[in-house]
């Protein structure tokens, strides 16, 4: 049975925000939020919110699975998405005549997310791909690690979390750079020069400031 998506294209602009670890996705999240009105949702911390969630009905499946080093069904996510996506409409409506943007950070993971996602949540504007060369991001992340405190800030964990980003995402990109929806960035200089890159991208998609 055909469903229908939650939200129309008319009323959300939805951007897939990817790149490797530590390409530099909060930094320029943040950026994106405060220049140009989009509301920023990362799967990431919405599988750990719901985790400790009074009363969720995910909890403590997510606990399972993560501590299991297994990625959670992408149903769950997309629930958890789709949620919030509606959460933000609800209490912080878009004003007349505008769109909500939503930039979604770390989302689609695999191919069958975004199909999945585009069916029944919203078909998406773009895709926004911070491009690092591994060599950039590890240098990035060790130097991190030394305040960070997350313990998969190690040469081992970034070097295995780069693969599985190019082994389960790059397919991502490269499925919607043949559709022609992508913007790619060249992440590897300063935070300002790689802005100035995102901005140029997004703009020429018709994302302007508001």
């Amino acid at each position: 049975m055909a469903t229908t998506p939650r939200f129309s294209p008319e009323d959300v602009t939805v951007v897939f925000f990817l790149g490797g670890p530590g390409s530099g996705k909060g930094t320029q999240s943040a950026n994106l939020v405060k220049d140009y009105d989009f509301v920023h949702l990362s799967a990431g911390d919405l599988l750990r919110a719901e985790q400790v969630r009074e009363g969720s009905q995910y909890g403590d499946m997510i606990k399972t699975y993560i501590r299991e080093g297994k990625i959670v069904p992408m149903e769950v996510t997309v629930a958890l998405l789709s949620n919030a996506m509606a959460e933000s409409l609800k209490t912080t409506p878009p004003q007349a005549g505008t769109k909500a943007r939503f930039l979604i950070d770390g989302f689609p993971r695999k191919l069958d997310q975004a199909v999945f996602f585009e069916a029944t949540v919203c078909p998406s504007e773009l895709v926004l791909f911070l491009d690092c060369p591994e060599a950039v991001m590890e240098e990035r992340l060790l130097e991190r690690g030394k305040t960070s405190g997350r313990d998969d800030d190690n040469a081992e964990s970034i070097r295995k979390r780069f693969r599985t980003f190019v082994e389960t995402s790059m397919p991502v990109v490269d499925d919607f750079e043949k559709k022609g929806k992508v913007v790619k960035v060249s992440a590897t200089g300063s935070v300002k020069e790689v802005y100035e890159l995102v901005k140029t991208g997004i703009e020429a998609w018709g994302v302007h400031r508001r």
